[in-house]
C-alpha cells in the first residue's frame, strides 16, 4: 500500500480531535476536506537510487514510429481470382491462397504493400503483391477473394479502385 493511500485511510477514519479531517454526520468527508489530503503530502525531494541493473522508468523515451507514406499510383479497374486458383503457385512462388489479402500486378515488385480503395463505398484493403497479371485488357490489379470481398467487389466480378503504394 502506498504512502498516500495510507495517509488518505488515516484522515478518513481518525476523528477531528486526533487531527485528521471533520467527519460529517453521514460518515463522509467533504469534498474539499478530501482534496486538501493530497495537497499535504509533498512531492518527493531526491531521485531514488536504482538498483544496479534496473531500469530508470523516467529516463525512458518512447521511439516514434513516421507514418507510413503513400505514393499514388492511380485509379483502374480491379479484379479478383479465388477458390479454383487455390493452390496454385504464383510468379513469387507461393501457393495462392484466396483468404489471404494479396494481389496480382503488372508491374510491382513482389512483396510491395498496395492500398486499394473502392470510391463508391470507401472500403479499403492493404494487399501484398505477390503475382503476375492480371492478364484481362484494361484490369490493373488481380486482388484475392478476401481482398475483393473487404472493399465489396465481389458481386460485379470488378470495380473501378484507387492504388497507393504503402511505404514504411
Amino acid at each position: 500500500m502506498s504512502f498516500r493511500t495510507l495517509f488518505l485511510a488515516a484522515a478518513i477514519i481518525l476523528p477531528a480531535a486526533s487531527g485528521g479531517p471533520a467527519l460529517a454526520d453521514e460518515g463522509v468527508v467533504s469534498q474539499a476536506e478530501f482534496a486538501s489530503t493530497f495537497a499535504a503530502i509533498p512531492a518527493p525531494t531526491r531521485k531514488f537510487d536504482t538498483p544496479a541493473g534496473a531500469v530508470d522508468l523516467t529516463d525512458i523515451q518512447i521511439p516514434v514510429e513516421p507514418a507510413p507514406t503513400l505514393r499514388t499510383l492511380g485509379s483502374g479497374i480491379a479484379s479478383y481470382y479465388g477458390k479454383r486458383f487455390a493452390g496454385r503457385r504464383t510468379a513469387s512462388g507461393e501457393a495462392f491462397n484466396p483468404q489471404h489479402l494479396t494481389a496480382a500486378h503488372k508491374t510491382l515488385p513482389f512483396g510491395t504493400m498496395v492500398l486499394v480503395t473502392n470510391p463508391n463505398n470507401g472500403k479499403s484493403v492493404t494487399v501484398r503483391i505477390n503475382d503476375r497479371g492480371p492478364y484481362s485488357h484494361g484490369r490493373s490489379i488481380d486482388l484475392s477473394s478476401a481482398a475483393a470481398e473487404q472493399i465489396g467487389i465481389v458481386a460485379r466480378g470488378h470495380g473501378t479502385v484507387e492504388m497507393a503504394v504503402v511505404d514504411g
